[in-house]
Protein backbone atom coordinates (compact mmCIF):
# COMPACT_ATOMS: atom_id res chain seq x y z
CA UNK A 1 0.00 0.00 0.00
CA UNK A 2 1.44 3.67 -1.16
CA UNK A 3 0.21 6.99 0.22
CA UNK A 4 1.00 10.58 -1.76
CA UNK A 5 1.21 13.46 0.09
CA UNK A 6 2.21 16.47 -2.45
CA UNK A 7 2.88 19.58 -1.48
CA UNK A 8 0.86 22.51 -2.45
CA UNK A 9 0.31 25.11 0.06
CA UNK A 10 2.48 27.87 -1.32
CA UNK A 11 2.49 31.05 -2.34
CA UNK A 12 6.10 31.19 -4.57
CA UNK A 13 6.40 34.86 -3.85
CA UNK A 14 9.45 34.72 -6.43
CA UNK A 15 7.18 34.21 -9.47
CA UNK A 16 6.11 37.36 -8.66
CA UNK A 17 2.63 36.54 -9.59
CA UNK A 18 -1.10 36.56 -8.06
CA UNK A 19 -1.05 32.65 -9.08
CA UNK A 20 -0.75 30.43 -7.07
CA UNK A 21 3.13 28.77 -7.86
CA UNK A 22 1.99 25.02 -8.69
CA UNK A 23 -1.18 26.07 -10.75
CA UNK A 24 1.52 27.98 -13.22
CA UNK A 25 0.89 26.46 -16.52
CA UNK A 26 3.68 24.31 -18.38
CA UNK A 27 3.00 22.88 -21.64
CA UNK A 28 -0.35 22.65 -21.24
CA UNK A 29 -0.90 21.63 -17.94
CA UNK A 30 -0.53 23.27 -14.47
CA UNK A 31 2.92 22.32 -12.24
CA UNK A 32 0.75 20.05 -9.80
CA UNK A 33 -1.35 18.51 -12.27
CA UNK A 34 2.16 16.96 -13.91
CA UNK A 35 2.58 15.64 -10.54
CA UNK A 36 -0.66 14.17 -10.15
CA UNK A 37 -0.09 12.10 -13.58
CA UNK A 38 3.42 10.90 -12.44
CA UNK A 39 1.88 9.09 -9.90
CA UNK A 40 -1.19 7.69 -11.50
CA UNK A 41 0.44 4.23 -12.92
CA UNK A 42 1.09 3.56 -9.08
CA UNK A 43 -0.96 1.60 -7.19
CA UNK A 44 -2.15 4.28 -4.57
CA UNK A 45 -4.34 4.39 -1.51
CA UNK A 46 -4.41 7.73 -1.11
CA UNK A 47 -3.61 11.14 -2.84
CA UNK A 48 -3.24 13.63 -0.48
CA UNK A 49 -2.99 17.84 -1.67
CA UNK A 50 -1.50 19.74 1.16
CA UNK A 51 -3.07 23.05 0.33
CA UNK A 52 -2.62 26.76 1.81
CA UNK A 53 -2.14 29.62 0.01
CA UNK A 54 -5.35 30.06 -2.34
CA UNK A 55 -6.78 26.88 -1.38
CA UNK A 56 -9.77 27.40 -2.84
CA UNK A 57 -8.26 28.14 -6.40
CA UNK A 58 -6.30 24.99 -6.24
CA UNK A 59 -8.93 22.74 -5.27
CA UNK A 60 -10.99 24.37 -8.25
CA UNK A 61 -8.04 23.56 -10.79
CA UNK A 62 -8.47 20.04 -9.88
CA UNK A 63 -11.83 19.47 -9.36
CA UNK A 64 -11.51 17.06 -12.57
CA UNK A 65 -9.38 14.33 -10.52
CA UNK A 66 -12.31 13.01 -7.36
CA UNK A 67 -9.82 10.70 -5.94
CA UNK A 68 -7.82 13.82 -4.27
CA UNK A 69 -8.05 14.58 -0.80
CA UNK A 70 -7.26 17.92 0.09
CA UNK A 71 -5.85 18.48 3.33
CA UNK A 72 -5.43 22.39 5.00
CA UNK A 73 -2.31 23.48 6.15
CA UNK A 74 -3.46 27.15 7.56
CA UNK A 75 0.16 28.27 8.80
CA UNK A 76 3.15 27.42 6.03
CA UNK A 77 5.72 26.41 8.76
CA UNK A 78 7.96 24.05 6.81
CA UNK A 79 7.51 21.04 5.05
CA UNK A 80 7.84 18.93 7.94
CA UNK A 81 4.75 20.74 9.73
CA UNK A 82 2.97 20.38 5.96
CA UNK A 83 3.78 16.05 6.21
CA UNK A 84 2.12 16.62 9.76
CA UNK A 85 -0.93 17.73 8.56
CA UNK A 86 -1.41 14.15 6.83
CA UNK A 87 -1.83 12.06 10.23
CA UNK A 88 -4.86 12.34 11.75
CA UNK A 89 -5.73 10.85 7.72
CA UNK A 90 -3.34 8.09 8.42
CA UNK A 91 -3.88 6.68 11.26
CA UNK A 92 -3.28 2.46 11.46
CA UNK A 93 -1.68 2.76 8.08
CA UNK A 94 0.84 0.37 7.63
CA UNK A 95 2.70 1.28 4.00
CA UNK A 96 5.23 3.85 2.35
CA UNK A 97 4.21 7.26 2.23
CA UNK A 98 5.70 9.11 -1.09
CA UNK A 99 6.42 13.14 -0.62
CA UNK A 100 6.30 15.13 -3.73
CA UNK A 101 6.68 18.55 -4.19
CA UNK A 102 3.59 20.17 -5.97
CA UNK A 103 6.50 22.60 -8.12
CA UNK A 104 8.42 19.88 -9.26
CA UNK A 105 6.75 18.58 -12.46
CA UNK A 106 9.40 16.52 -14.47
CA UNK A 107 9.39 13.67 -12.59
CA UNK A 108 8.84 10.41 -14.00
CA UNK A 109 6.70 7.38 -13.58
CA UNK A 110 10.00 5.29 -13.76
CA UNK A 111 11.88 6.82 -11.35
CA UNK A 112 9.23 7.01 -8.56
CA UNK A 113 9.08 3.01 -9.10
CA UNK A 114 12.39 2.89 -8.86
CA UNK A 115 12.46 5.04 -5.84
CA UNK A 116 9.90 2.42 -4.12
CA UNK A 117 11.58 -0.78 -5.21
CA UNK A 118 14.53 0.60 -3.91
CA UNK A 119 13.33 1.42 -0.56
CA UNK A 120 11.35 -1.79 -0.63
CA UNK A 121 14.15 -3.93 -1.55
CA UNK A 122 16.50 -2.14 1.00
CA UNK A 123 14.09 -2.80 4.09
CA UNK A 124 14.28 1.35 4.39
CA UNK A 125 12.99 3.59 6.66
CA UNK A 126 13.19 6.72 4.14
CA UNK A 127 14.83 6.50 1.06
CA UNK A 128 15.43 10.07 -0.99
CA UNK A 129 15.79 10.87 -4.14
CA UNK A 130 19.17 12.44 -5.07
CA UNK A 131 20.91 13.89 -8.60
CA UNK A 132 24.10 15.17 -9.58
CA UNK A 133 23.64 18.48 -10.65
CA UNK A 134 25.47 20.27 -12.34
CA UNK A 135 24.98 23.15 -10.87
CA UNK A 136 24.33 22.65 -7.34
CA UNK A 137 24.69 26.57 -6.13
CA UNK A 138 21.29 27.00 -3.30
CA UNK A 139 20.78 23.22 -2.99
CA UNK A 140 21.34 21.22 -0.05
CA UNK A 141 24.02 18.51 -0.33
CA UNK A 142 23.14 14.68 0.49
CA UNK A 143 26.36 13.30 2.07
CA UNK A 144 26.59 9.16 1.79
CA UNK A 145 28.87 6.32 2.35
CA UNK A 146 30.14 3.79 0.09
CA UNK A 147 26.86 1.99 0.09
CA UNK A 148 24.63 5.22 -0.61
CA UNK A 149 23.37 5.02 2.89
CA UNK A 150 23.01 8.15 4.24
CA UNK A 151 25.68 10.04 6.92
CA UNK A 152 23.28 13.84 6.28
CA UNK A 153 21.92 16.33 4.91
CA UNK A 154 23.34 19.95 5.07
CA UNK A 155 21.71 23.64 3.85
CA UNK A 156 23.69 25.01 1.17
CA UNK A 157 24.49 27.97 3.37
CA UNK A 158 26.06 26.13 5.97
CA UNK A 159 28.04 24.43 3.66
CA UNK A 160 31.91 24.38 3.92
CA UNK A 161 33.77 25.58 1.17
CA UNK A 162 35.03 21.81 0.75
CA UNK A 163 31.43 20.39 1.37
CA UNK A 164 29.81 22.46 -1.51
CA UNK A 165 32.69 20.53 -3.77
CA UNK A 166 30.11 17.66 -3.34
CA UNK A 167 27.44 17.62 -6.39
CA UNK A 168 24.55 15.20 -5.10
CA UNK A 169 21.52 17.79 -4.01
CA UNK A 170 18.17 16.36 -2.16
CA UNK A 171 15.65 16.63 -4.66
CA UNK A 172 12.94 16.67 -1.89
CA UNK A 173 11.17 13.74 -3.45
CA UNK A 174 11.16 10.62 -0.10
CA UNK A 175 9.82 7.48 0.35
CA UNK A 176 8.87 6.81 4.03
CA UNK A 177 7.65 3.79 5.95
CA UNK A 178 4.97 5.56 7.60
CA UNK A 179 5.00 3.92 10.87
CA UNK A 180 8.50 5.52 11.18
CA UNK A 181 7.34 8.31 9.90
CA UNK A 182 4.43 8.69 12.12
CA UNK A 183 6.93 8.27 14.88
CA UNK A 184 9.48 10.69 14.24
CA UNK A 185 7.41 13.65 12.72
CA UNK A 186 5.95 14.99 16.48
CA UNK A 187 9.83 15.43 17.42
CA UNK A 188 10.78 18.41 14.77
CA UNK A 189 11.33 21.07 16.31
CA UNK A 190 11.33 24.76 14.55
CA UNK A 191 14.52 25.87 16.28
CA UNK A 192 16.40 27.16 13.22
CA UNK A 193 16.86 30.28 11.06
CA UNK A 194 13.77 30.07 9.70
CA UNK A 195 11.54 28.88 12.69
CA UNK A 196 9.76 26.10 10.41
CA UNK A 197 9.62 22.36 10.61
CA UNK A 198 12.22 21.15 7.99
CA UNK A 199 10.91 17.49 7.02
CA UNK A 200 14.72 16.70 6.56
CA UNK A 201 14.93 16.71 10.19
CA UNK A 202 13.53 13.16 10.30
CA UNK A 203 16.60 11.82 8.92
CA UNK A 204 17.82 12.51 12.64
CA UNK A 205 15.39 10.10 14.08
CA UNK A 206 15.06 7.14 10.56
CA UNK A 207 17.68 4.28 9.79
CA UNK A 208 18.69 3.30 7.54
CA UNK A 209 17.82 6.04 4.81
CA UNK A 210 19.86 5.38 1.81
CA UNK A 211 19.74 7.64 -1.29
CA UNK A 212 18.95 7.07 -4.28
CA UNK A 213 20.62 9.45 -7.43
CA UNK A 214 17.91 10.22 -10.54
CA UNK A 215 19.78 9.01 -13.95
CA UNK A 216 18.56 12.82 -15.19
CA UNK A 217 18.91 15.30 -12.88
CA UNK A 218 16.16 17.63 -14.80
CA UNK A 219 13.24 15.27 -13.36
CA UNK A 220 14.27 17.07 -9.95
CA UNK A 221 13.97 20.97 -11.49
CA UNK A 222 11.99 22.78 -8.67
CA UNK A 223 10.04 25.67 -10.21
CA UNK A 224 10.42 28.53 -8.13
CA UNK A 225 10.53 31.87 -10.88
CA UNK A 226 10.27 32.39 -14.26
CA UNK A 227 13.29 31.40 -15.23
CA UNK A 228 13.24 28.11 -13.54
CA UNK A 229 9.72 27.44 -15.55
CA UNK A 230 11.05 28.50 -18.88
CA UNK A 231 13.72 26.27 -18.25
CA UNK A 232 11.35 23.25 -17.52
CA UNK A 233 9.39 24.05 -20.07
CA UNK A 234 12.86 23.56 -22.21
CA UNK A 235 13.22 19.97 -21.24
CA UNK A 236 9.82 18.76 -21.54
CA UNK A 237 9.55 20.40 -25.06
CA UNK A 238 12.32 17.93 -25.32
CA UNK A 239 10.81 14.65 -24.40
CA UNK A 240 7.51 15.49 -26.20
CA UNK A 241 9.15 16.44 -29.80
CA UNK A 242 12.13 13.27 -29.42
CA UNK A 243 9.07 11.47 -28.25
CA UNK A 244 6.98 12.07 -31.82
CA UNK A 245 9.70 12.31 -33.97
CA UNK A 246 11.07 8.76 -33.00
CA UNK A 247 6.83 7.77 -33.54
CA UNK A 248 7.08 8.67 -37.02
CA UNK A 249 6.50 12.74 -36.96
CA UNK A 250 8.53 14.90 -38.82
CA UNK A 251 9.62 18.53 -37.57
CA UNK A 252 11.29 20.29 -40.05
CA UNK A 253 12.66 23.06 -37.39
CA UNK A 254 12.04 21.27 -33.66
CA UNK A 255 13.09 24.46 -31.99
CA UNK A 256 10.87 26.72 -33.53
CA UNK A 257 8.05 24.19 -32.80
CA UNK A 258 6.03 23.64 -29.87
CA UNK A 259 3.83 21.32 -28.85
CA UNK A 260 1.20 20.62 -25.54
CA UNK A 261 1.34 16.82 -23.94
CA UNK A 262 -2.10 16.25 -24.67
CA UNK A 263 -1.43 16.49 -28.68
CA UNK A 264 -1.86 13.71 -30.52
CA UNK A 265 0.09 13.50 -34.48
CA UNK A 266 -0.24 10.34 -36.72
CA UNK A 267 1.72 8.44 -38.63
CA UNK A 268 3.84 10.63 -40.94
CA UNK A 269 2.84 13.97 -40.27
CA UNK A 270 4.69 17.06 -41.46
CA UNK A 271 5.11 20.21 -38.62
CA UNK A 272 6.01 22.98 -40.15
CA UNK A 273 8.47 25.88 -38.11
CA UNK A 274 6.94 28.12 -36.25
CA UNK A 275 4.08 26.32 -36.18
CA UNK A 276 2.39 25.74 -32.23
CA UNK A 277 -0.38 22.67 -31.54
CA UNK A 278 -2.14 23.17 -27.97
CA UNK A 279 -4.57 21.42 -25.69
CA UNK A 280 -6.33 18.30 -26.86
CA UNK A 281 -5.16 18.83 -30.66
CA UNK A 282 -5.29 15.51 -32.65
CA UNK A 283 -3.90 15.48 -36.21
CA UNK A 284 -4.71 13.08 -38.59
CA UNK A 285 -1.77 10.25 -40.17
CA UNK A 286 -0.18 12.25 -43.53
CA UNK A 287 -1.14 16.08 -42.59
CA UNK A 288 0.63 19.16 -43.37
CA UNK A 289 1.09 21.93 -40.75
CA UNK A 290 2.35 25.18 -40.74
CA UNK A 291 4.04 27.21 -41.37
CA UNK A 292 3.53 29.65 -38.89
CA UNK A 293 0.15 28.04 -37.77
CA UNK A 294 -1.45 27.78 -34.41
CA UNK A 295 -3.83 24.50 -33.67
CA UNK A 296 -5.51 24.87 -30.19
CA UNK A 297 -7.86 22.02 -28.63
CA UNK A 298 -9.12 21.14 -32.76
CA UNK A 299 -9.01 18.13 -35.08
CA UNK A 300 -7.45 17.69 -38.09
CA UNK A 301 -8.58 14.76 -40.40
CA UNK A 302 -5.90 12.65 -41.83
CA UNK A 303 -4.31 13.94 -45.52
CA UNK A 304 -5.08 18.02 -44.86
CA UNK A 305 -3.04 20.94 -44.88
CA UNK A 306 -2.77 23.99 -42.76
CA UNK A 307 -1.10 26.72 -43.94
CA UNK A 308 -0.49 30.28 -42.03
CA UNK A 309 -3.94 29.73 -40.27
CA UNK A 310 -5.69 29.78 -36.80
CA UNK A 311 -7.56 26.97 -35.49
CA UNK A 312 -9.30 27.23 -32.32
CA UNK A 313 -12.02 24.47 -30.55
CA UNK A 314 -12.76 23.13 -34.46
CA UNK A 315 -12.86 20.44 -36.74
CA UNK A 316 -11.26 19.91 -40.06
CA UNK A 317 -12.37 17.19 -42.31
CA UNK A 318 -10.19 14.88 -44.07
CA UNK A 319 -7.95 15.85 -47.80
CA UNK A 320 -8.82 19.54 -46.93
CA UNK A 321 -6.50 22.65 -47.39
CA UNK A 322 -6.77 24.88 -45.30
CA UNK A 323 -5.11 28.68 -45.75
CA UNK A 324 -3.09 30.88 -46.15
CA UNK A 325 -4.67 32.96 -43.34
CA UNK A 326 -8.05 31.09 -42.22
CA UNK A 327 -9.22 31.25 -38.86
CA UNK A 328 -11.59 28.93 -37.47
CA UNK A 329 -13.02 29.14 -34.04
CA UNK A 330 -16.14 28.36 -31.69
CA UNK A 331 -16.97 25.15 -32.99
CA UNK A 332 -16.20 25.71 -36.88
CA UNK A 333 -17.10 21.99 -38.71
CA UNK A 334 -15.22 21.63 -42.08
CA UNK A 335 -16.88 18.45 -43.57
CA UNK A 336 -14.14 16.13 -46.08
CA UNK A 337 -12.22 17.37 -49.29
CA UNK A 338 -12.71 21.08 -48.62
CA UNK A 339 -11.31 24.06 -49.38
CA UNK A 340 -11.31 26.79 -46.85
CA UNK A 341 -8.82 29.52 -48.12
CA UNK A 342 -7.05 33.11 -48.10
CA UNK A 343 -8.38 35.55 -45.24
CA UNK A 344 -11.55 33.08 -44.63
CA UNK A 345 -12.95 33.01 -41.32
CA UNK A 346 -15.23 30.67 -39.72
CA UNK A 347 -17.51 30.33 -36.75
CA UNK A 348 -19.67 28.23 -34.80
CA UNK A 349 -20.46 27.04 -38.34
CA UNK A 350 -20.78 23.48 -40.28
CA UNK A 351 -19.39 23.19 -43.66
CA UNK A 352 -20.18 19.82 -46.01
CA UNK A 353 -17.99 17.63 -47.29
CA UNK A 354 -16.69 18.94 -50.75
CA UNK A 355 -17.51 22.68 -49.97
CA UNK A 356 -15.32 25.14 -50.66
CA UNK A 357 -14.85 28.62 -49.16
CA UNK A 358 -11.71 29.96 -51.38
CA UNK A 359 -11.42 33.68 -49.99
CA UNK A 360 -12.02 36.88 -48.32
CA UNK A 361 -15.66 35.76 -46.39
CA UNK A 362 -17.19 35.25 -43.02
CA UNK A 363 -19.38 32.47 -42.20
CA UNK A 364 -20.65 33.06 -38.90
CA UNK A 365 -23.86 30.70 -36.91
CA UNK A 366 -23.95 29.14 -41.00
CA UNK A 367 -24.90 25.64 -41.72
CA UNK A 368 -23.51 24.41 -45.13
CA UNK A 369 -24.60 21.73 -47.04
CA UNK A 370 -22.49 18.93 -49.11
CA UNK A 371 -20.61 20.70 -52.22
CA UNK A 372 -21.57 24.45 -51.61
CA UNK A 373 -19.33 26.80 -53.23
CA UNK A 374 -18.88 30.41 -51.67
CA UNK A 375 -17.87 33.12 -53.68
CA UNK A 376 -14.78 35.62 -52.67
CA UNK A 377 -16.09 38.47 -50.26
CA UNK A 378 -19.48 36.78 -49.19
CA UNK A 379 -20.63 37.63 -45.41
CA UNK A 380 -23.24 35.89 -43.34
CA UNK A 381 -24.77 38.55 -41.42
CA UNK A 382 -25.65 37.02 -38.62
CA UNK A 383 -25.78 39.94 -35.33
CA UNK A 384 -28.48 42.16 -35.43
CA UNK A 385 -27.33 43.98 -32.60
CA UNK A 386 -28.74 41.80 -29.64
CA UNK A 387 -28.84 37.92 -30.92
CA UNK A 388 -27.04 36.02 -33.30
CA UNK A 389 -29.16 34.08 -36.11
CA UNK A 390 -28.41 31.46 -38.20
CA UNK A 391 -27.41 30.47 -41.77
CA UNK A 392 -28.64 27.77 -43.38
CA UNK A 393 -27.57 26.91 -47.20
CA UNK A 394 -28.33 23.94 -48.87
CA UNK A 395 -26.23 21.23 -51.35
CA UNK A 396 -25.06 22.22 -54.39
CA UNK A 397 -25.88 25.76 -53.88
CA UNK A 398 -23.81 28.61 -55.68
CA UNK A 399 -23.24 31.87 -53.58
CA UNK A 400 -21.65 34.53 -55.93
CA UNK A 401 -18.51 37.14 -54.94
CA UNK A 402 -19.49 39.76 -52.62
CA UNK A 403 -23.07 38.84 -51.46
CA UNK A 404 -24.32 39.46 -48.13
CA UNK A 405 -26.30 36.53 -46.69
CA UNK A 406 -28.99 38.47 -43.71
CA UNK A 407 -29.58 36.03 -41.42
CA UNK A 408 -32.34 34.45 -40.56
CA UNK A 409 -32.00 33.07 -43.62
CA UNK A 410 -32.51 29.54 -45.75
CA UNK A 411 -31.61 29.18 -48.52
CA UNK A 412 -32.12 25.74 -50.32
CA UNK A 413 -30.59 23.49 -52.59
CA UNK A 414 -28.84 23.96 -56.22
CA UNK A 415 -29.49 27.93 -55.70
CA UNK A 416 -27.54 30.38 -57.38
CA UNK A 417 -27.04 33.90 -55.67
CA UNK A 418 -25.74 36.17 -58.33
CA UNK A 419 -22.72 38.15 -57.58
CA UNK A 420 -23.07 41.50 -55.57
CA UNK A 421 -26.59 40.34 -53.88
CA UNK A 422 -27.57 40.91 -50.65
CA UNK A 423 -30.36 38.50 -49.66
CA UNK A 424 -32.63 38.85 -46.84
CA UNK A 425 -35.66 36.40 -47.55
CA UNK A 426 -35.63 32.44 -47.60
CA UNK A 427 -34.97 31.15 -51.06
CA UNK A 428 -36.47 27.91 -52.78
CA UNK A 429 -34.24 25.39 -54.09
CA UNK A 430 -33.04 25.44 -58.28
CA UNK A 431 -33.73 29.16 -57.70
CA UNK A 432 -31.92 32.52 -58.97
CA UNK A 433 -31.52 34.60 -56.46
CA UNK A 434 -30.71 38.81 -57.20
CA UNK A 435 -30.70 41.55 -54.74
CA UNK A 436 -28.76 44.35 -56.00
CA UNK A 437 -29.81 47.43 -57.81
CA UNK A 438 -29.98 48.03 -61.00
CA UNK A 439 -27.05 49.46 -62.49
CA UNK A 440 -27.27 52.73 -64.51
CA UNK A 441 -24.42 53.92 -67.44
CA UNK A 442 -24.59 57.57 -67.99
CA UNK A 443 -22.65 57.93 -71.47
CA UNK A 444 -20.52 61.02 -72.06
CA UNK A 445 -20.61 61.61 -68.25
CA UNK A 446 -18.06 64.12 -66.35
CA UNK A 447 -17.70 65.30 -62.92
CA UNK A 448 -18.45 68.76 -62.17
CA UNK A 449 -15.81 69.95 -60.43
CA UNK A 450 -13.83 69.17 -63.41
CA UNK A 451 -15.74 70.39 -66.07
CA UNK A 452 -14.47 73.19 -68.27
CA UNK A 453 -15.75 76.83 -67.04
CA UNK A 454 -18.86 78.25 -69.30
CA UNK A 455 -17.27 80.67 -71.65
Amino acid sequence: MVAVAILAAGKGTRMKSGLPKVLHQLGGRSLVEWVIRSIEPLPISHTFVIVGYQAESVQIALQDYPHLTFVQQQQQLGTGHAVQQVMPYLEGFEGELLVLNGDVPLLRTETLEQLLETHRTESNQATLLTAQAPDPQGYGRVFCDSNNRLTQIIEHRDCTPAQRQNHRINAGVYCFSWPALAQALPRLTSANDQQEYYLTDVVNHLSPITALDVEDFHETLGINDRRQLAEAYEVLQTRIKDRWMMAGVTLIDPDSITLDDAVDLGADVVIEPQTHLRGRTAIGAGCRIGPNSLIENSQVGAGSTVLYSVLTDSQVGEQCRVGPFAHLRGEAQVGDRCRVGNFVEIKKSQVGDRSNVAHLSYLGDATLGQAVNVGAGTITANYDGVHKHPTVIGDGTKVGANSVLVAPLTVGSGVTIAAGSTITEDVPDGALALGRSRQVVKPDWTPRSIQPPTP
